[in-house]
């Protein structure tokens, strides 16, 4: 019998090691190809439509068109840098400085913010689901070094901007500038552009068209920080200054 379990094992450690070997050479691939090839879609996309169709949203329609980054109005970018990561050129996928002080701002009885890059943020809806749980947040992890890796900066930015919701059934730039702005994307302005970063905690609750007291202090506070970052080369060159504030 001890034979039998032994030869059970290396039956299990071999399949174990042959699947996850699958998954690396899978997950590579696909991220290798979207660092060249537009993404049609994204797994947030795909939930929300899929929910849409199971509640019976009968009038829901998703809204997305991808745009090269020659295409985007370099105000985006920024706005959402000076908005969610100002340490975005520097940092490898992880910010530990702004995870250090959610932390210290939690224990101090502060509420718990999140602490997520940009990079964290386009590898979660890129190629994950909703929700909060430890599979989820370490197959985020897994991804977000997938991206550094393979991915400039920019190539980071560019999908993001490109995925990120930014109203009920508004997925990426494009979509937004058309829906809420009637102009294209290569034309919004650095207002514009705050304004869609400022929604970008709560799209569903927070409107860029129709701002609100808050949405508009938020998009006010976001263009002084661009200012801060010292303009669209922070998002442009490979080699950008370090802010001259940071917050």
């Amino acid at each position: 019998m001890s034979g039998k379990k032994r030869f059970s094992w290396k039956i299990l450690l071999r399949v174990v090691v042959i699947v996850a070997l699958a998954w690396i050479v899978i997950t590579e691939s696909i991220v290798l190809v979207l660092r060249f090839v537009p993404p049609p879609t994204s797994a947030f996309m795909i939930e929300r439509q899929l929910g849409a169709w199971i509640h019976g949203e009968k009038h829901f329609t998703l809204h997305h068109h991808w745009v090269p980054w020659s295409r985007i109005s370099k105000q985006v970018p920024l706005a959402m840098v000076a908005s969610e990561d100002q340490r975005f050129p520097f940092h490898h996928g992880f910010d530990f400085r702004a995870i250090h002080k959610a932390i210290d701002t939690a224990e101090d009885g502060g509420r718990l913010r999140g602490a997520s890059t940009i990079s964290q943020q386009t590898a979660k809806n890129l190629f994950l689901w909703g929700g909060r749980n430890y599979l989820r947040k370490g197959l985020e992890a897994y991804f977000t070094v997938l991206l550094e890796t393979n991915w400039p900066k920019r190539r980071i930015l560019e999908v993001y901007v490109n995925i990120a919701q930014l109203g009920n059934g508004i997925y990426g730039v494009d979509a937004a500038s058309h829906a809420f702005f009637h102009t294209d994307p290569a034309r919004l302005d650095r207002h514009q552009a705050a304004l869609l970063a400022a929604v970008l905690p709560n799209p569903l609750r927070l409107h860029a068209d129709r701002p609100s007291a808050y949405v508009q202090g938020r998009a006010d506070w976001i263009m002084q920080q661009m200012e801060q970052l010292g303009g669209t080369v922070y998002v442009t060159e490979k080699n950008p200054p370090h802010p001259r504030v940071r917050h």
